[in-house]
């Protein structure tokens, strides 16, 4: 059984970070976010992805000028991403943004830290403290040495530093980040954190890389972390679509039994029996999946003689073959229907199987 480590409750619109909150899911938009209309659509498909959290980079004023915009059509916290100008800082507060990042290390020196501090606490805003790997001051570099696994102290005295700035500034609504690119220098370094301050942390693995080196990475460095009760939100940073970082992070989740959102997508590995584009009908079923609320469990299987059997604890699952297919449901067989129709009347099982589980109806497409 998972034991989070308790820490400080803050919250970043409607959502609680740390405390007794969920562990939130959040990502960063990677449009223009002085585009107004492109970075509100991407921001609405992280929503129905089930994003919780949203994170833009504000490197100009128009980019801070839009954020009340975005935020008008949005329904998820806000967070503006600054580096290097405390004026974009401030700005960003100033129209609308809900939560800001910064690395207070590199706004400029006391002064005009101080000004963002007071910005935020007029504003009722939220500070995360984030120091990366890359970022850690020479300082301290000299001291400790860059951080690795074994010695990744530069990073959490490069974190804590920062901290004691706002608090002395009576600043104490924040939540702290420490990311490295390497797995094992990151979860030395947030447990380390994690003994050190009862702040909530944000956790992940920068430059994590694509989809499959990234997932691989951040799964295990978060993996292990959340399984020890270290993070209270995280981001997956992968160099894909910002909405598959959601769904990693919601599976990652759903595997440690924190929290399940949706459907749980079972999937057989394709063999010599397989009839259909496996691939191709997995990828789809997991797409729609993604926009659904209901905690199903749904199989996609290769062939229709070992499907229903194999995937007999699956709510709903499909099965293809050489020009047939069939859909089950708890291991028995609904229905028979033509290849080139499998996938149409299977979504459409899944869409009512939502309707019906939510209290609702919907018109049937299929017969």
């Amino acid at each position: 059984m998972i034991v989070r480590r308790k820490t400080r409750r803050i919250t970043l619109g409607d959502v609680g970070i740390g405390g007794d909150s969920p562990i939130s899911v959040q990502s960063m938009t990677n449009t223009d976010t002085s585009d107004v209309a492109a970075t509100v659509a991407q921001i609405q498909e992280l929503q129905k992805a089930g994003c919780e959290l949203i994170r833009v980079a504000v490197p100009d004023k128009n980019a801070a000028h839009a954020l009340r915009a975005i935020r008008d059509a949005i329904s998820i916290p806000l967070i503006a991403d600054i580096h290097f100008d405390y004026r974009l800082a401030i700005a960003a507060m100033e129209h609308g943004a809900q939560g800001i990042r910064v690395n207070p290390g590199n706004l400029g020196g006391s002064e005009k830290l101080g000004q963002v501090v007071d910005a935020a606490t007029m504003h009722g805003v939220p500070i995360r403290v984030g120091v990366n790997s890359g970022s850690v001051e020479k300082d301290l570099l000299e001291k400790y040495g860059y951080p690795t696994t074994e010695s990744p102290r530069s990073l959490i005295e490069s974190a804590m530093r920062n901290v004691g700035y706002l608090e002395k500034r009576n600043f104490h609504d924040l939540k702290i980040s420490i990311k490295a690119s390497d797995v094992l220098t990151t979860i030395s370094a947030y447990r380390q954190l994690a003994d050190t301050t009862d702040y909530p942390l944000h956790i992940g693995v920068t430059e994590a890389g694509g989809l499959i080196g990234g997932t691989v990475k951040s799964s295990v460095a978060l993996g292990i972390l959340l399984f020890e009760g270290i993070g209270d939100t995280f981001r997956i940073s992968l160099t894909r679509p910002p909405v598959e970082e959601v769904r990693v992070g919601f599976e990652l989740l759903r595997s440690l039994k924190i929290r399940e959102r949706g459907p749980e997508l079972i999937s057989c590995p394709t063999c010599g029996r397989t009839g259909i584009d496996l691939f191709g009908l997995a990828e789809k079923v997991e797409e729609f999946v993604q926009t659904m609320k209901s905690p199903l469990k749904v199989a996609v299987m290769g062939c229709v003689v070992n499907g229903p059997g194999e995937a007999k604890e699956a709510d709903i699952g499909v099965a293809g073959g050489k020009g047939t297919g069939i859909i089950f449901k708890k291991g028995k067989i609904f229905k028979k229907v033509d290849e080139s129709e499998l996938m149409e009347v299977f979504l459409a099982e899944l869409q009512q199987m939502e309707f019906d589980r939510r209290g609702e109806s919907a018109f049937r497409t299929s017969s």
